[in-house]
């Protein structure tokens, strides 16, 4: 008994965590914190942190005996797991898709491109796209990363031929059969044209921007694909990637993002970021 009439529990002097428990702390701890890096600068990261408010205060009003409180809270957290699952179901689709292509490397050959590859593929795509720019083409072009998008490729035609500015160039002439959708780029082939791409329901998009530039975003919200588009009305190129959009590029850019998005190495390490800074909005601007 202490000196103000209380003692404290057992409990508190005993440590009875083994090696077993800071594994699973471990493991926990990990989970949690590659959850909240895969969400960041997405739609979920704000949802996550809400969750994460709610249970500190259901927990608060367990501790301080709110009873009326604590059972709205809990109630709330029940239905809110399954809103969660229908309101962002393509950032949960993405995230197995992620854990389903690189679950099972060990068991996969090398497929990395050598700097060769990489260099040419992204040169054709770059000159293809400010051709198109100056002939005042659209254009959409996907590149395919670690999340394949066989669905996808199965509503265009299948090419299966190698990668060509002027082939790509070609594909994208007005008013010919395969102008009028997307080209997927994958397995260092074009392998498909005319494909019809999900739109983004995001509301936040600019209205400036049109169906081609909401169906580029679209698929990289559930995907990790990169995704470059040609402006038909006003020639500008932007570049699409975890449902964000970057626009006017310029050559030295638009290579940059495609490199990156290319390379196996960076890619398992970070993500390819679209984001311009505001020094370049400003001159962008004028």
């Amino acid at each position: 008994m202490g000196k103000w009439g209380w003692s404290m529990p057992s409990w508190f002097f005993v440590s009875t965590i083994n090696y077993a428990d800071i594994i699973d702390i471990a493991i926990v701890s990990y989970v949690i914190y590659m959850v909240i890096v895969f969400f960041k600068n997405t739609r979920a990261y704000q949802l996550l942190k809400g969750i994460a408010l709610l249970l500190i205060f259901t927990q608060l009003s367990e501790i301080l005996k709110l009873n009326t409180i604590n059972f709205i809270l809990k109630n709330t957290m029940q239905v809110g797991l399954l809103a969660i699952v229908i309101l962002f179901q393509s950032e949960i689709r993405k995230a197995l898709s992620k854990v389903g292509s690189k679950g099972f490397k060990l068991f996969n050959f090398d497929d990395s491109e050598s700097d060769e590859q990489i260099e040419k593929t992204v040169n054709h795509i770059v000159d293809a796209s400010f051709n198109m720019s100056r002939l005042g083409y659209g254009a959409l072009i996907v590149i395919e990363r670690d999340i394949k998008i066989a669905d996808i490729t199965r509503t265009g035609i299948s090419l299966n031929s190698e990668i060509t500015s002027e082939l790509l160039v070609n594909i994208f002439v007005p008013n010919t059969p395969l102008h009028d959708g997307a080209v997927i780029i994958g397995d260092k082939t074009i392998k498909a044209a005319a494909c019809f791409l999900p739109l983004s329901q995001n509301e936040s998009i600019s209205s400036e921007l049109g169906t081609r530039h909401r169906a580029g975003i679209g698929i990289t919200e559930s995907t990790d694909a990169v995704v470059v588009i040609v402006s038909e009305e006003t020639g500008s190129i932007s570049v699409a990637s975890d449902g964000e959009i970057a626009r006017h590029m310029t050559r030295e850019q638009l290579a940059s993002i495609l490199k990156k998005s290319l390379d196996k190495e960076f890619g398992k390490n970070k993500k390819i970021k679209v984001r311009r800074s505001k020094k370049y909005e400003k001159k962008a601007k004028r």
